[in-house]
């Protein structure tokens, strides 16, 4: 009997080891595909961290990072301390939060109004339509709204003056380049996430919705009770994992609307950074504010794996 099974897990042995080698053989040239992926994130991503050195150095190029006279935490000392630095941070958590709030309501209420929609040529025309932005740059959509929103001759400032209201000057008032940003941000990307809100809503078992008719319950009741409790857990994931980019406030759309008139409400972190280190050439302080920025993203994108996790069972591996 012993010798039965010795047998037994021999073989068992031998198969699991032959799986393992045919598993490897078929999944090599997948993992061959990986190769140049991971040489780029290690070439630009993973050895450039080591200039994070400079963020407590006064760094000079001349000098190279050995011979730059160490300063220790001057940088971010003085990052806390000046109410000009404040006021940026300040400015981004603003327009992050907003853009973060507004980007997960705006697509979930588009969603569900286009699947009331019956006809499919008109609802597929729709979608095409609000999804198209989403694959423009900001340096063409940037261009376009320099244009429409002109306090001279602009579309939307022309529009106004129909119903007697001066022109605003949107993009070069503190009032309204804010809300300005954050709407055309919405603009743009709200079609990518109405997508995946769709998708999930065609996955809805539709004898859900035939019982509920069956007891009565209206089309308002029905979306109360079944549609967005089933749309839940994917809604709990997107919200979760945008906390990651919670200061990512858009660089490529501030820096093509910006401009010094509106510093005070519009300048965050990344087209601050940009200023100091590469206009400026002040490295050392640049570098200790960008630094700052990712470990807060850092903490935020472990909260946020770690929420998704507890609350929507969403998992990497």
């Amino acid at each position: 009997m012993e010798e039965t099974n010795e047998i037994n897990n021999h073989e068992n042995k031998r198969r699991t080891v032959k799986k393992s080698k045919l598993n490897w053989k078929r999944a090599a040239p997948l993992y061959l595909m990986l190769v140049p992926g991971v040489i780029f994130c290690i070439v630009f991503q993973y050895i450039p961290m080591a200039g994070l050195i400079i963020a407590f150095k006064d760094f000079k190029p001349w000098l190279g990072f050995a011979e730059s006279p160490w300063v220790g935490l001057k940088h971010f000392e003085f990052l806390f301390s000046y109410s000009g630095n404040l006021q940026v941070i300040y400015n981004t958590v603003i327009i992050s939060v907003l853009k973060l709030v507004l980007g997960l309501i705006v697509p979930i209420a588009f969603a569900l109004l286009l699947n009331e929609i019956r006809k499919m040529v008109f609802k597929r025309t729709i979608q095409t339509m609000v999804y198209l932005p989403y694959f423009l740059s900001w340096v063409i959509l940037g261009g376009i709204l320099l244009d429409m929103l002109s306090p001279e001759g602009g579309l939307v400032n022309n529009f106004l003056g129909f119903f007697g209201i001066d022109p605003i000057f949107f993009l070069g008032s503190n009032t309204w380049f804010r809300p300005t940003v954050i709407i055309s941000d919405i603009w743009k990307e709200f079609g990518f996430s109405t997508i995946v809100y769709l998708a999930t809503l065609a996955g809805i078992n539709p004898s859900l919705y035939e019982a509920a008719e069956m007891d009565g319950a209206t089309r308002k009741k029905q979306t109360w009770h079944i549609t967005l409790p089933c749309m839940m857990p994917i809604i709990v994931v997107m919200g979760i994992l945008s906390l990651g980019n919670i200061l990512n406030a858009g660089f490529d759309q501030i820096f093509n609307l910006y401009n010094p008139l509106v510093y005070e409400t519009g300048d965050i972190i990344d087209t601050f950074v940009y200023r100091v280190g590469l206009v400026k050439g002040d490295f050392g302080f640049a570098t200790a504010m960008g630094m700052f920025k990712s470990v807060i993203g850092f903490i935020f994108i472990v909260i946020a794996y770690r929420l998704a996790y507890k609350f929507a069972d969403y998992k990497i591996f």
